[in-house]
């Protein structure tokens, strides 16, 4: 089973991976802390993730941490979800593998032959 990580929210812009991993390191051994940037712009989208090398600092994190200040801004601390659990985005198309039938989602002109 993958490590449980933690969801970050509400992080400043000038949080970076460096700062976090250090404001996390007061709970225990940090293995992982990465600040999500855009891909186009390289600026923080204002969240990010961390992960303990021992699970159990988890769940003192969230205690000890949500809520708290980093870089000026209060910080929201969770238990991030799995990734097969959010919804997967679909953007219609009518991209052929949609196993025929329906009408196309969102077909321009509507065929009946």
């Amino acid at each position: 089973m993958a490590q449980q990580n933690l969801f970050i929210g509400s992080l400043a812009y000038a949080t970076n991976d460096d700062s976090l991993k250090a404001f996390f390191e007061t709970i225990g051994e940090v293995t992982s802390a990465r600040v999500v940037t855009d891909r186009d712009s390289g600026r923080s989208k204002g969240f990010g993730f961390v992960e303990f090398a021992n699970e159990s600092d988890n769940q003192k994190a969230v205690d000890q941490l949500d809520g708290k200040e980093l870089d000026g801004r209060t910080i929201s601390v969770n238990l991030a979800r799995p990734k097969e659990d959010r919804p997967r985005r679909d953007f219609g198309g009518n991209g052929g593998g949609n196993g025929g039938g329906g009408n196309g989602g969102g077909s321009f002109r509507q065929r009946s032959w």
